[in-house]
Parts: C-alpha cells; sequence; structure tokens
C-alpha cells in the first residue's frame, strides 16, 4: 500500500463531538468540545481541552467545575450550534430549547436530553499551544433511565451516539465486534450470531430459488397462451360455421329417408 506523508496536524478520528456545559443553574453555557477523553479509570478522570478566547473558558477558571454530555443523531443542530455560535451573546439552553437540568454534584447544569452526563471537577489545568487542558475528577454520572436494562447496565448502543471525523459529524454504524473477541473462543452468543448469519444466507438461496420458479412457472404460462393462440389463428375462416352446423343438426335428431 502506497502512503504519503502529511503536515502535522489534529487527525485523530473519530472523535466525541460533546457538549459541555459550564456555570451555574443561573448562568449557564455550552460549548461544544471534540478533544475530550478519559484520563484515568481509576480514579476515574477525564479532560476537555478549551481555547482561551472561548466565552466558556473564563467560566471554567471561576467556577472549576463542568459537565460532559454525550451527543446524538438528535442533538447534531445542537451540537453543531453550540460549536460556532458564542454564549456571550446568546442563550443557548433557551435558543437550543435545550432542559437545563440541576446536576447531583457540580454547580454546571446537566443538559437533560443527553443520554449520559458525566459531572466534573477540576484539579489541574495545562497550557499547551491554542488550547488549555481542564483535567478533572468524575464525580457523579447521570444516564437516561431507559438506556438501562433490567440488570442496572448502560445500553449507550440505543443511544445514537454521534461521532466527529474530520471537520463531519456521523451516526455510529453497526458494531462489529466487542473488547477482546479477537482471542475469544466462540461463545453462545457468538454461536447464535453464526447461526442467524447463517439462517439469512438459507433464507436468501431459498427466496432465489422460489424467485427462479415463479419466472419459470411465469415462462411456461406465456408459451402455453402463445401455443394456444398460434392454433386459433390456424384455424380456417369457416370453422365456426361448420361447429354451428354440426351443433344445430345434433339437436334435430337424424335426418328422416
Amino acid at each position: 500500500m502506497k502512503r504519503r506523508d502529511l503536515n502535522p496536524g489534529t487527525l485523530i478520528s473519530p472523535l466525541p463531538a460533546v457538549m459541555v456545559s459550564v456555570g451555574d443553574m443561573e448562568n449557564a453555557n455550552i460549548i461544544t468540545v471534540a478533544w475530550t477523553g478519559i484520563l484515568s479509570s481509576e480514579p476515574p478522570r477525564a479532560y476537555v481541552s478549551v481555547r482561551p478566547s472561548r466565552h466558556s473558558h473564563k467560566m471554567l477558571l471561576e467556577n472549576g467545575e463542568f459537565v460532559i454530555n454525550l451527543t446524538t443523531e438528535k442533538l447534531a443542530y445542537a451540537t453543531d450550534f453550540s460549536g460556532i455560535y458564542t454564549g456571550a451573546k446568546v442563550d443557548k439552553f433557551e435558543k437550543l430549547s435545550l432542559t437545563k437540568a440541576k446536576s447531583k454534584v457540580v454547580s454546571a447544569p446537566t443538559i437533560a436530553e443527553s443520554p449520559l452526563s458525566l459531572e466534573c471537577r477540576v484539579f489541574e489545568r495545562l497550557s499547551f499551544g491554542t488550547h488549555d487542558v481542564f483535567m478533572a475528577d468524575i464525580v457523579n454520572v447521570s444516564a437516561d433511565e431507559s438506556l438501562l436494562d433490567e440488570k442496572g447496565r448502560i445500553c449507550l448502543e440505543k443511544a445514537g451516539i454521534m461521532a466527529y471525523a474530520h471537520g463531519e459529524y456521523y451516526a455510529l454504524g453497526e458494531k462489529i465486534g466487542k473488547f477482546g473477541f479477537s482471542a475469544a473462543k466462540d461463545t453462545k452468543a457468538e454461536m447464535k450470531r453464526k447461526d442467524s448469519e447463517k439462517v439469512k444466507v438459507e433464507k436468501s438461496a431459498s427466496q432465489e430459488k422460489a424467485q427462479k420458479r415463479v419466472e419459470t412457472q411465469k415462462k411456461t404460462e406465456k408459451n402455453d397462451a402463445t401455443d394456444t393462440t398460434s392454433q386459433t389463428k390456424k384455424e380456417p375462416y369457416y370453422a365456426k360455421f361448420v361447429k354451428r352446423a354440426s351443433k344445430n343438426a345434433s339437436k334435430r335428431g337424424p335426418k328422416k329417408k
């Protein structure tokens, strides 16, 4: 495979396109962030990277708290809007008809329409070139109850999570595997999946055969109709008169001598 060198750039894709809510219930703002991620699993820590010129940067410095709200296909417009308009001139919660919900731990509000929100408290800020990185402890997580199964497991695959790749928003596609599947033996679930695929193939083949039978039957009926028409055309024009005479003669009975 031939490769080409490009200029250094921020080309890691896809990335989460999240709406970060800052401030408090009285004075809140939303900023769209793509430079975000997890720092540590224990303790749970995350970060957001924000330009100092952004309106939300000052609010982050003042409050030291924020909420990372995951976004979905339905929130695509709101996500994009929050990234191009400044909160210094427009109330994004009001403009986008988003619900400002009180968070459990931090002062920054949670966006109620988000399927899952991570409440974060900043423990350090570092400046790197164009952006400041706000590193924070994840102090609480809230999720839409409709995404929890009977065991309380979060099923984010049902949320329609959205991703960001090189200036474009994308809906996540079909699942192609799970963590560790490359090293795992066939499990019941995997066998079930393979059986399901086999049934689909067999069903497709069966449907194809049925379609061919229908096409063959139609072709046969068409040929029969053509033969009948052909035979009818070969009968002489006086045939109907002969048939009519024979029919009348049979009704009159034998001719008397």
